[in-house]
């Protein structure tokens, strides 16, 4: 089981909180090395272990929740009667998931298939629409500018609580998606927050959809108060999708669209959802272009690679050959080398970031190809793309596919394999 355990894979030595401050070592636990930088979380204080995966923490607090990326989240007990340092061992965790929209986890037929997947295969977590792609919020949310901007008009999970508290009961690691600045539902209701175009109108994109404006700390409320609904759900994880500025010139904000702005309005909002996360000790991820693992400057969206190791746990370029309409160095027609651009993008990320590859999560490609020669992306194909995840040693990948649909993935070796 996947949620925030209490003791189950913890040795305690517990000590006395003496003057209000815990001390321990976090450790691996089949290593049982140290695990420097884990997060060390009494709310309101937070702290990391050093290089030796030592920590020291002011709480008055009864337990503590810890987590790392590569690792399982925990939480702890103490016992203020008893010395000497906690000895806590973090299990160590690669989640391999596939993506289910509200309609898929509402579906007993999509989910059903993903559950059979997960019995036959090393598959082991879900990643969940909260709020999708059209700004809908599918479940009964507290949010209360959810109902007022329409996006509860279709409420297809009647008890969210339950279905969670089902999934994990499964062992399933559960990634709550929220699409952040793409939301055409607040454009629409609130046009002092939209992205505009060039005659001061609601810019749409390619779908029709509208998208707010990411410099405002008005549109951040929102999407922070949706994620820390999630985190209260029991969520494993926020991942934020849609986390940049809509990649069209022309457009008008409320200030001026640098790089530096852009960069900045990105950090600050993942920076704001850290500090609101932390009492709930859940990971926190965004996705990113592909591209965003090679270009210097900011892809034109405020994404810049160097800049989000600070502020996530986990990076998720989303790696689809068929979205590397330029190719890479030496690969110009990707949809032919679907491991080469997910290793070698992968290993430059890793190499421009300084960040190592448990740090990464990407997203796979399994739907048809719709940039090149429209070829489907099938058994083969699903294979090289997790064989090349898995070379570069990140923390498993997740598969998307728009329908939910997954039929070939069941006969992958390299899931078996691992």
């Amino acid at each position: 089981m996947h949620r925030l355990l209490v003791g189950a894979a913890a040795t305690l030595a517990c000590c006395m909180v003496a003057a209000g401050v815990a001390t321990g070592v976090v450790v691996d636990a089949q290593s049982h090395l140290p695990v420097a930088g884990a997060i060390i979380t009494a709310a309101p204080q937070v702290v990391r272990s050093d290089q030796a995966g030592h920590f020291k923490i002011d709480t008055a607090s009864t337990s503590l929740a810890l987590r790392a990326p590569g690792y399982q989240r925990l939480a702890v007990k103490l016992d203020p009667a008893q010395k000497g340092d906690i000895r806590v061992e973090l299990k160590p965790f690669q989640a391999k998931a596939l993506y289910l929209s509200s309609y898929g986890i509402a579906s007993k037929l999509l989910r059903d298939e993903a559950f059979a997947l997960i019995d036959k295969t090393e598959i082991n977590a879900l990643v969940i629409d909260v709020k999708g792609d059209r700004g809908l919020i599918t479940y009964r949310s507290s949010v209360p500018l959810a109902s007022e901007i329409g996006a509860q008009k279709i409420v297809l999970i009647k008890d969210m609580p339950e279905v969670i508290a089902n999934l994990h009961s499964k062992g399933i690691y559960l990634i709550a998606r929220i699409v952040t600045f793409k939301d055409d539902l607040l454009a629409n209701a609130r046009p002092k927050l939209a992205v505009r175009d060039a005659k001061g109108g609601i810019w749409h994109d390619r779908e029709g959809l509208a998208w707010v404006d990411a410099l405002q700390k008005d549109v951040w409320q929102y999407d922070l108060d949706i994620a820390e609904e999630a985190a209260k759900l029991g969520f494993d994880e926020i991942q934020f999708d849609y986390i940049r500025f809509p990649d069209a010139r022309g457009l008008q904000f409320s200030g001026p669209s640098t790089e530096e702005t852009r960069v900045e309005a990105i950090t600050g909002f993942l920076t704001e959802a850290r500090k609101r996360l932390a009492p709930y000790n859940t990971f926190l991820a965004a996705d990113i272009f592909g591209y965003v693992c090679w270009n210097l400057n900011d892809t034109d969206i405020g994404q810049k690679i160097d800049r989000l190791g600070d502020v996530l746990d986990y990076i998720s370029p989303m790696l689809y050959p068929s979205g590397y309409r330029f190719g890479i160095p030496g690969y110009l027609d990707p949809v032919k080398a679907p491991y080469e651009i997910v290793h070698r993008s992968l290993e430059r990320a890793k190499q421009r970031s300084g960040l190592e590859g448990r740090r990464f999560r990407p997203w796979l490609q399994v739907f048809k190809d719709y940039a090149f020669d429209r070829r489907h992306f099938g058994g083969d194909e699903i294979d090289a793309q997790i064989n090349a995840a898995n070379a570069a040693s990140t923390n498993g990948w997740m598969l998307w596919n728009p329908r939910n649909r997954y039929p070939e993935v069941k006969v992958s070796k390299a899931i078996k394999s691992r």
